[in-house]
């Protein structure tokens, strides 16, 4: 699976404390002494408290408060199985030991002391190997209460409060069953895809534990109460045999993957919906920008197109005032020849020959009379006339 950042993602959480990792590393690398008290959760349920005096800064005191896997386990005096406080004596018994009783809220005391590892290297190692404290309590409580089922049974387990899960043990394997419920459509529909492929994918590898999921409760909860029973993204078992659980260090990261599966999905559910945002933001982004470059080449366009109509009509203008002016021309032309046909014509010399030949007079014609108007009269008129 891919996260957010591009960066693939390990198939569990680790079970090692990097909290814890970075106060122990502090203290030891401390030019001088200083006192700690430090109180801080992991994994929403895990609890853990570091103590230390300036007085005594050999001595570092690490308190653990885990949440009790069943009601049904038989703890001792300090809350935990007696099973798991010997093997965490035998796993820290070079640099730790269990303080007796344990600080007050919490179910494990260690008090740690890397003074006789002389190599830092070593250091390390220790420091890393307490960060496992958690997982070295939990596998070994999940390891007690599966021997107290004897050859077969059910037993519910309460890791989470509001998530409990049921281990079924028969003679063949292990089923670790998971109902799973979920408030959101959107993040039920993205954990029944992702148990889907796990189903298909998990299955294909000989060596890992057989994964199968049903939306029905399967055969080894018969019997079970309905409301424990009652969930909308079905449920999911895995089948895990004794390869699995060989040897403390592989059976403590098994209980810690089946431990710590709820949370994964969880995790799994948040990753993909911030994937699938950031997706649908790049998209929009990009068809923003699509968007904002075209409407910026559609106004330089615009604008291309109106300077070339502009220029387009200034040369219009032109032509036509260069027309204009050729066409007044052109009239000028014909009113000035309209004009000399007008005139009256003269002949040269005809004035000096007028002058000379006065002697000659120009007879006159005569002028006919003019006749007179004849009127014409009205009949009725005459008639009036004759009879008067």
């Amino acid at each position: 699976m891919l996260s957010t950042d591009g960066t693939s993602t390990m198939a569990f959480f680790s079970s090692g404390s990097q909290a814890l990792v970075e106060i122990l590393t502090r203290m030891q690398s401390a030019e001088r002494p200083m006192p700690v008290d430090h109180t801080f959760f992991e994994f929403g349920s895990i609890r853990y408290h570091v103590e230390a005096s300036a007085s005594d800064p050999e001595n570092v005191y690490l308190s653990i408060s885990t949440p009790s896997l069943s009601h049904e386990a038989s703890p001792s005096s300090s809350g935990l199985p007696e099973a798991t406080l010997q093997e965490t004596r035998k796993a820290y018994h070079k640099f730790a030991e269990v303080v007796e009783p344990p600080r007050e809220g919490y179910v494990l005391t260690l008090k740690l002391n890397f003074s006789a590892l002389a190599r830092p290297k070593d250091r390390v190692k220790a420091i890393n190997q307490v960060s496992l404290l958690q997982s070295v309590v939990l596998s070994s409580q999940l390891r007690d209460m599966l021997g107290s089922l004897g050859p077969s049974g059910t037993m519910k387990l309460v890791y989470s409060q509001s998530e409990p899960f049921f281990v079924s043990k028969t003679a063949e394997r292990i089923h670790a069953i998971f109902p799973m419920r979920f408030r959101d459509d959107t993040d039920l529909a993205i954990a029944t895809s992702f148990f889907q492929e796990l189903q298909d994918l998990g299955n294909s590898f000989a060596r890992a534990p057989k994964c199968s999921w049903s939306p029905i409760p399967p055969p080894e909860l018969r019997g079970e109460h309905v409301h424990r029973l009652t969930t909308n993204g079905g449920f999911v078992s895995f089948g895990v045999v004794s390869r699995h659980v060989r040897g403390k260090k592989r059976a403590a990261k098994t209980a810690w993957i089946l431990l710590n599966f709820q949370a994964y999905v969880k995790y799994h559910i948040k990753c993909t919906r911030s994937h699938i945002q950031s997706r649908m933001r790049q998209r929009l982004e990009a068809l923003t920008e699509v968007i904002q470059d075209a409407s910026l080449r559609g106004n330089h366009d615009k604008t291309r197109s109106q300077a070339v109509v502009k220029k387009r009509s200034k040369r219009r203008l032109i032509s036509f005032t260069k027309a204009n002016a050729k066409l007044q021309k052109g009239f000028r032309a014909i009113l000035d020849k309209i004009k000399r046909l007008r005139l009256r014509i003269r002949v040269k010399g005809l004035d000096r020959l007028r002058r000379q030949c006065q002697c000659f007079a120009v007879p006159k014609l005569p002028v006919p009379p003019r006749r007179k108007e004849q009127r014409y009269h009205k009949l009725a008129s005459v008639k009036s006339r004759e009879q008067g």
